[in-house]
Order: C-alpha cells, then structure tokens, then sequence
C-alpha cells in the first residue's frame, strides 16, 4: 500500500509536518486524498492519533488551512488524520444537490444505486486508512475522534460502534440524529434506501440508548447562533440520552458562536486538551 501513496504537499509547522497525500482507494473505487499533521519525531517517536471528520462540502484542506490546530497539536505531541468527506471523480455518483453526493459521503456504507460502487465511507476509515495509518506512518499508539456537523455524525457513529478502539469523542455542532433531520433523511433514503430496518445503526441517538459497551468521553460544543442548530442538529437529544444512562458527556452551548470555522478555530485548541487527558 504504501507504494501507491502520492505526496502532495509537505510544509513544516509548528515543529511538526502538515503533509497531503493522494492514493487509490481500493474500497471506493478512487482517487482519494487525505491530510496528516505529525509531530517532531525526535520527541514524539509514536504519537496518539486523532482522526478528523469534515462536514458538507467540505475536504480535508478545510480543516488543515483554517482550524489553527497544528500548534496545539504539536506542543500536546498528536498527529492528525484528516480524511476527504466522500469519494470523488468523473466516474464516481454526484448530485446536483449540494448536500447529497460527492462531498456529502455521511460516512456510512451505501446499499442503494448508485451510490453502492462509491460510497463505502465508513470502511474507508474504519479499515483502509487506518491501515495506511499504522503500517505506512506506524501510528499505533491510542487514537481518539473528533468531526464538525455531518462529520460530528460520523466521529459519534464510528467511536461508539467501535468500542474500545477510541479513547475519546469530540464534535462541533454534530448531526446527532440524522434520521430525524431533513439533511439525514434525504442521505439515509439515498444512500441506504427508505426501508428504515437499516438506519438506526447510523444514528448516533439510537446507538447511545443501546449502547453498553465501554464508555467513551464526548465533549460536544454547539454555538447559539448556529443557523443549522434547531432543524438539523439537536445535540441536546443526546445530551438528554446521555443523562438517562449516566454516560459522560459534555454539552457545552457556546453563546452566539455559528456553524463556521471561526467557531472551530475558537475552542480547538481545548477539544485536543480534552483528547490529549485521555489518551
């Protein structure tokens, strides 16, 4: 695998390397991009790793050119992976809708066509870049998650179905319940079909309520004056699971802060304090 990867770019930060590289994705059929930040090496041989999840429309420059997190990250000695949000190419299903298709992967495996061929974003992450991750970079250490509203969804999707695998979860703003939000319903009846035995193991609220396997932190913050927050996002109803069964959790509502990366760049240099304490 490692011969098929592609650098990119290269750029020394903050006494770490912020790298992109290019690689066929033999789960999605594709050319796929991703991002790594590592720290110095010479004071961090094996780094924890804290995967990132972008949301609609974005890829994994998003996250690298305007979060501000490679400082943090390398003082606390945390690499960070930061996959694209779907597959893309000529060949691969699109929508003309901006919220369904190539840059709208919902990190789910599609069932439905056309979508099946591509849309496996879940197994991408969950199996070939964390392979890539471990045989290629050797990151074997600890790993922890964190995402930004549909990738907010995913870090909670895949942290809780893989139990013991993440340290800690962290989001801004996740959809939490995606079978219940316009921007869920219309992925889950696309990629997934509008037979709902299926969704459930999508959606981080029915996850949580049935979950008993061990617990993970979450630290969610969510800003006031997010556009998004009353229709599509309703963290509070997984805050409120979260109390039923005494899981830890915390809901931090971040007065007047939006949807944008101005509210990313405000409060990450604690979201990886927080995953930096439990790693």
């Amino acid at each position: 695998m490692t011969e098929k990867l592609e650098l990119l770019e290269e750029h020394k930060s903050f006494d770490g390397v912020q790298l992109k590289y290019r690689h066929y994705s033999t789960v999605l059929g594709c050319n796929m991009t991703f991002s790594l930040f590592l720290p110095n090496k010479e004071k961090f041989e094996t780094p924890p790793l804290v995967w990132w999840l972008s949301g609609l429309t974005c890829t994994d420059d998003n996250f690298t050119h305007k979060a501000g997190a490679q400082k943090k990250a390398a003082e606390l000695g945390l690499a960070m992976l930061m996959p694209d949000t779907s597959p893309r190419g000529d060949d691969v299903a699109d929508s003309a809708d901006w919220d369904l298709g190539q840059g709208a992967g919902f990190y789910v495996n599609a069932t439905q066509e056309p979508w099946a061929r591509n849309f496996r974003m879940y197994d991408y992450i969950v199996t070939e870049l964390t392979e890539i991750a471990r045989d290629t970079f050797g990151l074997t250490g600890p790993e922890s998650i964190m995402g930004h509203s549909m990738g907010g969804h995913g870090a909670l999707v895949i942290g809780l179905r893989n139990t013991g695998r993440f340290r800690s979860i962290s989001t801004f703003a996740p959809i939490v319940n995606p079978m219940e939000v316009p921007w869920g319903v219309k992925a889950f009846d696309a990629y997934l079909g509008t037979d709902r035995e299926s969704w459930p193991e999508w959606d981080a609220t029915k996850l949580l309520a049935e979950y008993d396997g061990k617990q993970i932190p979450i630290l969610i913050d969510q800003g006031t004056g997010d556009g998004f927050f009353v229709m599509q996002l309703q963290p509070e109803k997984l805050s409120d699971i979260a109390t039923e069964k005494g899981y830890p959790m915390t809901l931090r509502m971040q007065a007047g802060y939006d949807h944008s990366y101005y509210f990313i760049a405000s409060f990450i240099d604690e979201h990886l304090e927080f995953h930096q304490k439990h790693l």
